[in-house]
């Protein structure tokens, strides 16, 4: 059937890491904007804005717990799910699927630690944001929407190394961005 999903292998997975090696080191592209205003809802945005206290507005970021802080609330070092599109592309294998993956910012940008290294700060259209050093790892949900070989790649050393599953980051100058956007290094 065509509705059916595919989970790629592991073989298949790595088949493409050439063209995610190749995404752009310094000045990216800003794919897709994904705004989660309820658990497991989603909402894609041509244009949203990011600011302090909600990471980007509208999103329920501020009311999910996080077992890394003292009083569970939200971390404030994880404000923003960032995730490389050529990879999610691959694993998603259609464009309506790639918001599953929960990130709210999709790029085409190197991800990795050897290009952004925590506390690197991006321009994305007029705000900047800041990369920071709290892991973003597969966790059951993306198992299941992507396939456990995807979970376990993305989440292997060599994953891990080039950041497949993505970065966190947070808020640091607040402003309107759009699909589109440039990303740069600031």
């Amino acid at each position: 059937m065509s509705g059916d999903i595919v989970h790629l292998t592991t073989a298949e997975i790595e088949a493409g890491l050439d063209h995610v090696r190749a995404s752009p080191r310094d000045h990216g592209t800003l794919e897709l904007i994904v705004q989660r205003p309820e658990v497991d809802a989603r909402v894609v945005l041509a244009e949203a804005e990011l600011n302090v206290e909600e990471g980007l507005a509208g999103d329920n970021w501020n009311q999910r717990s996080s077992s890394r802080t003292e009083g569970g609330g939200p971390h404030p070092d994880m404000q923003l799910n960032i995730m490389n599109a050529r990879i999610l592309a691959q694993l998603a294998g259609t464009p309506e699927r790639m918001a599953l993956a929960g990130d709210q910012l999709i790029v085409d940008l190197d991800l990795s630690e050897s290009n952004l290294p925590a506390w690197t700060k991006l321009a994305i259209g007029d705000a900047v944001i800041e990369i920071t050093d709290q892991p973003h790892q597969g966790c059951a949900k993306f198992t299941q929407r992507f396939g456990l070989d995807a979970h376990r790649f993305v989440n292997s050393e060599l994953g891990t190394e080039l950041h497949l599953r993505g970065v966190n980051a947070r808020v640091v100058t607040p402003g309107a961005i759009r699909q589109g956007d440039t990303i740069r290094k600031v």
